[in-house]
């Protein structure tokens, strides 16, 4: 089956304003382990523009951290509310922030768990990324184990030599680099980002659908990131214990409530296929208890806003 994974560099706009937006999180986590935090990042073209909703004991300066990331130079918009109420009523009762659909994979094809493609262009963008450590993406496209096509367009690099670095880091029929030429303008110099956008790669590529919640700038009660991260657990512990090939997790909440409406597990063996349906009575559910577990009340974030949420030895990674 041939399938195709994209990755981009931490310097890409997107990455940029979600490591903005974790990096924000952190400092509030930091001072105050119970702060909820959903916050949004656009920026672009020296300006940094930041809304959503704080509720902490801790005090923050925001634009000093917005500035330690992108330098002096920007100007930041802070548009920063209180939780609301209506939400903020159910979340002390132990309740989910909001509703959603999350999504976790676990597969025996790599070390890591995770799917061939995606850790072939994440490694691929990770090696190019210490020789131009600038604005780039890459895309990775294979057959079972062989490569069809590589494309790699990195910010201040010239193409001759982007490509012979290309080859040296993987074997591919076709290479595709700079494809639209060489190119000097990059990151937010170049083209304006906003936090949430990439979260396919956040995740695990393209063969595995999203719920539709992004991760970065929320907190634990949050069950878009919290739910994810939890189901991603249950993936690898189950993908151990059952010795399949592939294991496919999904969790639902409704707002307001502990625990999720749905939690189910696809487990695909090599002879089978089946689902489990009684999740919620060997794990603790509620956002509370990922919290517990995964112990996601440290500042922790700004580590999972490049590079993936997923196969990097985080907690959630790691089977019982």
């Amino acid at each position: 089956m041939i399938k195709t994974c994209e990755f981009v560099s931490p310097k890409h706009p997107d990455k940029i304003c979600d490591f903005i937006a974790d990096s924000i999180l952190d400092a509030y986590l930091k001072k105050d382990p119970n702060s909820r935090v959903a916050v949004e990042v656009m920026g672009g073209h020296k300006g940094v523009s930041i809304s959503g909703e704080i509720t902490s004991k801790a005090k923050v300066d925001i634009e000093a951290v917005v500035k330690k990331v992108v330098g002096k130079g920007y100007h930041v918009h802070l548009h920063t509310v209180h939780q609301s109420p209506f939400i903020a009523r159910g979340v002390d009762q132990g309740g989910a922030g909001d509703q959603g659909i999350m999504v976790g994979c676990a597969t025996a094809e790599s070390e890591n768990f995770m799917p061939q493609e995606y850790n072939l262009a994440r490694e691929l963008c990770q090696k190019i990324y210490k020789i131009y450590p600038f604005d780039g993406k890459v895309q990775v496209t294979v057959d079972e184990k062989k490569v069809l096509a590589v494309v790699a367009s990195f910010q201040n690099s010239k193409t001759k030599d982007l490509l012979k670095l290309a080859k040296k880091l993987i074997k591919s029929e076709e290479y595709f680099v700079n494809p639209a030429g060489e190119w000097t303008l990059g990151g937010f110099d170049a083209d304006s980002g906003l936090s949430g956008r990439k979260i396919v790669i956040d995740a695990y590529g393209p063969e595995i659908s999203v719920g539709g919640g992004s991760f970065s700038g929320k907190d634990a009660t949050k069950v878009d990131r919290s739910g994810a991260y939890m189901a991603r657990k249950i993936a690898v512990d189950l993908l151990k214990k059952k010795k399949a090939k592939e294991v496919k997790v999904k969790l639902a909440y409704a707002i307001g409530k502990p625990l999720p409406v749905m939690a189910t597990a696809e487990v695909l063996k090599s002879d089978s296929r089946y689902q489990i349906t009684d999740i919620s009575k060997q794990y603790d559910l509620t956002p509370a208890g990922i919290k517990k577990l995964l112990k996601l009340n440290r500042p922790i974030f700004a580590n999972t806003a490049s590079w993936g949420h997923f196969g990097r030895g985080f907690d959630w990674d790691k089977p019982w």
